[in-house]
């Protein structure tokens, strides 16, 4: 849902960074899940708390500030138009985004063998990546398409709004996951 509203808001070509942010920030977590952060989560259970609650914070942040940038995405003014998210906090969401850590965790805990090698972390996590990288690519593409039918004020307020409300919504099952 950012992704589609990066691309609606912002295009396809500066909605590059927020992909590639996301696809690099997934990949270091896979890394480091694999290497053992598992088993920091093990020793220290209320760390994954606290990244879980980071992230529920910041998505609704997110959703917050999606369903307000309707109308400065739509200004003339280059310096009061806002950016789409970039590389650095798009990579940094990886880790407190609840559903990419299971993700990660669920992926090592049931698929990779137990005894698994440097090399197979390393690989998968790549493997993650190059996928990941045209996958999220695809909704921005979307928005970027979406753009000319959403090209006046009243429109893109409606789906700002409505896609800032999904990703609330999104947020959820957050509160009704066992701990």
């Amino acid at each position: 849902m950012m992704l589609l509203a990066s691309g609606v808001n912002f295009g396809f070509k500066a909605s590059v960074s927020h992909m590639a942010g996301i696809s690099c920030g997934f990949w270091v977590m896979l890394v480091a899940v694999g290497f053992g952060l598992t088993q920091v989560f093990d020793w220290l259970p209320w760390l994954y708390q606290v990244m879980k609650w980071s992230g529920v914070i910041y998505l609704a942040y997110l959703a917050y500030k999606i369903s307000q940038s309707t109308d400065a995405a739509l200004q003339h003014s280059e310096a009061s138009q806002p950016k789409p998210l970039g590389f650095w906090a798009a990579a940094a969401f990886q880790w407190v985004n609840p559903k990419a850590i299971v993700m990660a965790i669920t992926y090592y805990s049931t698929y990779v063998p137990n005894g698994r090698g440097s090399w197979v972390i390393l690989l998968t996590a790549t493997i993650f990546a190059v996928i990941n990288f045209p996958c999220v690519g695809s909704w921005a593409l979307l928005g970027q398409h979406l753009r000319r039918f959403l090209s006046d004020t009243p429109k893109r307020r409606i789906f700002n709004y409505f896609m800032g409300l999904l990703l609330l919504v999104s947020i959820f099952p957050v509160f009704f996951a066992a701990p």
